[in-house]
């Protein structure tokens, strides 16, 4: 038996040479998950060769995942990767449809390799840049029991399939994203505890961190020929260095600016107080206080006052505008501070007090500062106004009292103290409601519906706040409510309100279970060439036997056009009959004269007349032969036969084991039975889930394309900046806002923002605020 290797490639740029990689290039998966010591459902069996442990892996409840701390580990040397290889040798059982390495984070895939029979396919399924889920359909059949290498390397955009080390596809793709979320998990032979259950034997699964990863199982493939992908990193690079080009020049010209503006220039921090403008150093005397200015900011202190000794016939006092007591004569109805006089003079000498009242005079020459004037039985004197206090014994000079700081204050609970000048004021905590000036109650905001909660939520009023909780019917976190449909709506569609479903274009029921079959209910009408075919969600307007499509793929088939199958030799016809081409069809004539048989050539080999037979290549199918021509069917199912064959009918196999479970692990599926799940056609086949990409009708003449919100398909739009989807054409380039080219789907950061992102889009500049920035 041949080995058949298969090497799948995207490259980027990069000239690997040799035919092996480093170790710390190279990660052995069944190395790392240490398989055959902690996992059930798999057995140690002999491999393709012997140089490395082979494994078998059986059973449908095993959970072959690596623990937090491996896939962390592999994950980390992963992420951020534009290329890198994964390499294997398996032998995967025939009609097995399975994972074979899977990464992801809840639904998001982003990086899983899957192996389907029943539709003999290579699936590679991974989130591209723009972090839109993507899967590359590759037309091969791997589940024929027979060992094959496979080499799946991930980089950039660029994708080479080689078997048996010859190069079968080549393509280039929407570029693959490495950026893996923590916590991700890392599964081998399946996607998940419940689904994508590989059957087989694998054997050398390996990570390979460097470009050019398939030389290591094929090295006469080794070259220096650089690829396209390595074209369009050097495009990147040109587009990260005008990128820089565009940042420096903008840098140069605003650093120009400043330094025009700069010339000749002295800086000094100064300070500000009252209005005016003080310079570094400067000091000055602002009442009774000595202020200076030091590095931006005023510090003042109270004056010094020396002590006095004074005459016999004098005594200490304060004169009007003077911030230390003077030596000034008794007698007299002199501005002297009779307050003084009254609690200190007594003491030392006998003093008539009647002499001494108010001045005649502007108080404010006298009670200067938060000050005023009173007159007392006793004699005149200052007094600090209410909220402040002395600055001096007079109490010609006052300072505000901080009361909320010394606790001379009345505010109560839920309230916080704020100091005013000669008072304060009590301000509520948030989430409550002044009562008077000292106290505050709590605020429900529910009843006034001040609050934030979902219009189907119901809202609870908590101290110092509320709290919201989801109505019956409705799931969520109070804030943000969606409707709860019992069972799930299915193929798409969205649950608006308790036990209601809106579908998706396509279908219909309660639960959008049912698919609208637009050919059967009339609402197409294809071209006679044409036959209509219904899809899951949409229908299609395919040629019939005999027609192909000339390339312009009108959505009616009007597109189709008749296969001349005498010319290209796709007739049956036997060497005693000529082949006459017929619209949408052939004859095999006899020509005049002779007897011929009727038999017809298939396969390079001879079916009489009348003869019947079953495809070697599918059992499923029935071949006979008409008078040269050779007609070909699907076989009937008969379920109530009790022969009937459960491998060409699985829709007649009723076991238990034979049953699915729907992703949701809600809904159960009999063999046979389709569905819709997340942009794909799912199947159930012998108790085995098998999912691909539901097909699109193709978008022909159309620049630009967008996906739309709840559909799967794209479709063409005229506006650059609403496309998803677009074919960049790098001899279309846009110029930035700084006068420099840009290369289609190179993107850069406005000038003068900090969140708004632009793109070049085939000439078309687009730019939107970056979400990510915010």
């Amino acid at each position: 038996m041949d080995l058949l290797k298969v090497s799948l490639v995207l490259g980027t740029f990069g000239i690997w040479s040799g035919s092996g990689a480093e170790p710390a290039q190279r990660v052995d998966v069944l190395e790392e998950l240490k398989l055959g010591e902690s996992f059930s459902g798999v057995l140690q069996v002999r491999g393709f060769h012997n140089q490395s442990r082979a494994f078998l892996f059986q059973d449908s409840w095993r959970n072959v995942r690596a623990s937090a701390a491996v896939a962390e580990g592999l994950l980390q040397k992963l992420r951020g990767r534009i290329e890198f290889t994964l390499l294997l040798t398996l032998k995967q059982e025939r009609l097995n449809s399975g994972v074979i390495l899977s990464i992801h984070h809840s639904e998001q895939r982003f990086l899983e390799l899957e192996s389907s029979a029943p539709r003999n396919e290579i699936r590679l399924h991974y989130h591209t840049q723009d972090q839109r889920p993507h899967t590359e359909v590759f037309p091969y059949r791997l589940a024929d029991d027979r060992w094959h290498k496979i080499s799946v390397g991930v980089s950039s955009s660029h994708i080479v399939l080689h078997v048996d080390c010859s190069r079968i596809y080549e393509r280039v793709v929407d570029t693959p994203a490495m950026d893996i979320p923590a916590l991700s998990s890392v599964w081998l032979g399946q996607r998940n505890a419940a689904h994508g259950f590989y059957k087989g034997i694998m054997q050398d699964v390996q990570l390979v961190l460097m470009p050019q990863g398939h030389i290591s199982q094929c090295p006469d493939l080794n070259r220096t020929c650089p690829t396209c992908n390595d074209f369009h990193g050097l495009v990147q690079k040109i587009m990260e260095l005008q990128d820089l080009l565009a940042k420096t020049s903008s840098k140069l010209a605003r650093a120009e600016e400043k330094m025009k503006s700069l010339d000749g220039c002295y800086c000094e921090k100064t300070c500000s107080l009252d209005g005016e403008v003080y310079r570094e150093g400067d000091a000055w005397i602002d009442g009774c206080r000595n202020c200076t200015c030091s590095n931006g900011t005023v510090k003042c202190e109270a004056v010094y006052c020396p002590p006095l000794l004074c005459a016999p016939d004098t005594a200490p006092t304060y004169m009007p505008g003077a911030c230390c007591k003077e030596c000034q004569q008794l007698p007299g109805t002199m501005a002297l501070d009779a307050c003084f006089l009254l609690f200190t003079t007594s003491s030392e000498r006998s003093i008539d007090l009647d002499l001494f009242t108010c001045p005649p005079m502007d108080i404010s020459q006298i009670c200067v500062e938060n000050s005023e004037c009173v007159n007392l039985e006793a004699g005149a004197c200052c007094s600090c106004k209410d909220g402040f206090r002395s600055l001096r014994d007079d109490s010609a000079y006052c300072q505000d009292i901080d009361e909320c700081a010394e606790g001379k204050h009345y505010c109560r609970e839920n309230t916080v103290c704020v100091n005013t000048p000669g008072s304060f004021m009590c301000i509520c905590h948030t989430g409550y409601i002044r009562i008077d000036d000292y106290s505050c109650t709590e605020h429900d905001e529910c009843v006034t519906g001040q609050h934030d909660c979902d219009e189907n939520a119901l809202c609870f009023n908590t101290v110092g706040g509320h709290s919201c909780s989801c109505k019956p019917g409705f799931v969520g976190n109070g804030t943000v409510c969606r409707a709860l449909c019992d069972g799930l709506c299915q193929n798409g569609g969205s649950c608006i309100s308790p036990d209601t479903c809106i579908c998706q274009q396509g279908f219909t029921g309660k639960r959008c279970e049912t698919d609208i079959d637009e050919c059967l209910d009339g609402f197409v009408e294809c071209d006679s060439r044409a036959t209509c075919v219904n899809l899951p969600g949409w229908y299609h307007c395919e040629c019939r036997d005999g027609y192909h499509d000339n390339g312009m793929f009108s959505a009616n088939g009007e597109s189709c056009e008749d296969i001349d199958e005498c010319e290209m030799e796709r007739h049956s016809c036997a060497n005693d009959t000529v082949c006459f081409n017929m619209d949408g069809s052939y004859d095999c004539r006899c020509p005049h004269g002779k007897n011929c048989s009727g038999d017809c050539v298939h396969d390079n080999k001879v079916k009489h007349n009348s003869q019947i037979w079953v495809l070697d290549s599918d059992r499923c199918s029935v071949c006979s032969c008409q008078n040269g021509l050779v007609m070909c069917r699907r076989m009937v199912c008969d379920c109530d036969n009790p022969t009937a064959d459960l491998f060409c009918c699985p829709e007649c196999d009723p076991r238990i084991s034979s049953q699915c479970l729907h992703q949701n692990g809600v809904l159960t599926y009999s063999s046979g039975d389709s569905w819709v799940e997340n942009c794909q056609q799912c199947q159930c086949l012998r108790g085995e889930v098998d999912c691909w990409p539901i097909s699109c009708p193709p978008v022909q003449d159309c620049e630009f394309t967008a996906v739309p919100e709840g559909e799967c398909c794209p479709r063409c739009v005229t506006n650059p900046c609403q496309a998803n989807t677009i074919s960049n054409d790098i001899t279309k380039t846009c110029t930035d806002e700084h006068g420099i080219s840009r290369f289609s789907g190179s993107t850069w950061t406005k000038h003068g923002t900090e969140c708004i992102l632009c793109q070049c889009k085939n000439g078309h500049v687009c730019c939107s605020v970056d979400p990510l920035c915010l």
